[in-house]
């Protein structure tokens, strides 16, 4: 039964990059509102012909205490976009940065749009709670990656010549729902 919960729950995604393709399960149950954004901008195409245009890697982070280890990722240049959405808060959604978490990328609390990341080990310090932002707060953890790990942690090789910005940045291709296994 959990696994058919689980099914029920998620929406699949097949994610194509310059780099390959990898597979999201996007977890509509525990993050409702983080999982209804990131929807939109799939199913508008607002991500295709997007980027990758950052990673992070321990070595490229000389004024952090705290280290994380992500690729991040935006839309496409000129398309829709919606407000900020409110944080959901990994301390209410039971989600942890886990590796292949993705998440939302945020400035502050309730700043989330559409940039998105992708956690290429396990990272605490990303949940609520956590010490990479000193508001404690965390960010909103809203799906897996399922398939295709390999990929990402490619993009994350990818040269980065200016600190961590992605140079050239890997594009994304599309971005769009299959059906669920």
């Amino acid at each position: 039964m959990n696994l058919l919960l689980a099914l029920l729950t998620a929406v699949t995604l097949l994610v194509r990059t310059d780099a390959g393709e990898f597979v999201v399960d996007v977890d509509i149950d525990r993050a409702p509102l983080t999982a209804a954004n990131f929807l939109r901008y799939v199913d508008a195409g607002g991500y295709d012909g997007g980027q990758f245009h950052r990673t992070v890697t321990l070595a490229n982070q000389p004024d952090h205490t705290v280290t994380i280890e992500v690729v991040q990722a935006g839309r496409a240049p000129g398309g829709e976009r919606w407000p900020a959405i409110p944080l959901e808060r990994t301390s209410v959604t039971g989600l942890k940065h886990v590796k292949g978490t993705i998440s939302m990328a945020r400035n502050g609390p309730d700043t989330a749009v559409s940039d998105f990341f992708i956690c290429l080990s396990d990272q605490p310090s990303l949940d609520f709670g956590g010490a990479r932002n000193p508001d404690g707060q965390g960010f909103a953890a809203f799906g897996r990656v399922v398939r295709g790990m390999e990929v990402v942690e490619r993009i994350h090789r990818a040269p980065n010549i200016d600190a961590q910005r992605l140079t050239p940045p890997v594009r994304i291709i599309s971005i769009a729902r299959v059906p669920s296994p």
